[in-house]
């Protein structure tokens, strides 16, 4: 099984596991497309693929998750309660892992160890601003009427930005949009004028199944 990760910093990982993100762009970075060969050729339950022009020829792009696939939600070794130092046996073998390298870093854990996945349930590919307000809040945007936010975007002077207390008592930057909100989120999460470049991406659409 493949695992997938999602930022924690902006509770991304948080809202997957609640249910709340249910979509995620994937940046393709070095990817052009030709106008007269066909554009996001990737659909369900096929091979979710694409082709491209990179480096001046024509390529076959394959996308890292496929449409039905189940993937593990990546998490650290110590946000799902396993111990540090702790030998963990493997749930498909016979085998033993150390999970002293993975205990902080959720890079080096094993998808057999994640409690959370995800199915895939569809895969397409367009430019990053091609994305309309719904699909902003599947992405992980909050607010309704008095703005819109996401947790981990911190206004810079409380003064002069519009800003939201939560529940969990923080305080975040709202934006008068669901564009605007998903476009401070991804300059975060990809780079700084990741948005305003409108890379192409993978859109991943999935549900969450444990």
């Amino acid at each position: 099984m493949k695992k997938i990760m999602f930022n924690d910093r902006y509770g991304l990982t948080q809202a997957v596991i609640e249910g709340r993100k249910t979509m995620t762009r994937r940046v393709l970075d070095n990817i052009d497309f030709p106008i007269n060969m066909v554009q996001g050729c990737a659909f369900p339950g096929k091979n979710s693929s694409i082709y491209a022009v990179c480096n001046g020829e024509a390529v076959e792009v394959v996308t890292p998750y496929k449409s039905g696939e189940i993937v593990a939600v990546a998490q650290s070794y110590r946000d799902v309660g396993i111990p540090n130092n702790a030998i963990i046996r493997s749930k498909t073998s016979d085998t033993f892992a150390d999970c002293t390298k993975g205990w902080s870093n959720k890079m080096f854990v094993k998808a057999e160890y994640m409690p959370h996945q995800i199915r895939i349930t569809g895969v397409y590919c367009e430019r990053l601003q091609d994305i309309t307000d719904e699909e902003c809040h599947k992405e992980g945007v909050c607010g309704e009427c008095i703005g819109f936010f996401v947790p981990g975007i911190k206004c810079r002077d409380w003064s002069k930005e519009s800003h939201v207390d939560t529940e969990d008592g923080m305080t975040w930057k709202l934006f008068p949009t669901r564009r605007q909100s998903f476009a401070a989120l991804i300059d975060k999460v990809s780079g700084k004028g990741t948005w305003e470049r409108n890379p192409w991406v993978w859109v991943y659409e999935f549900e969450l199944v444990k």
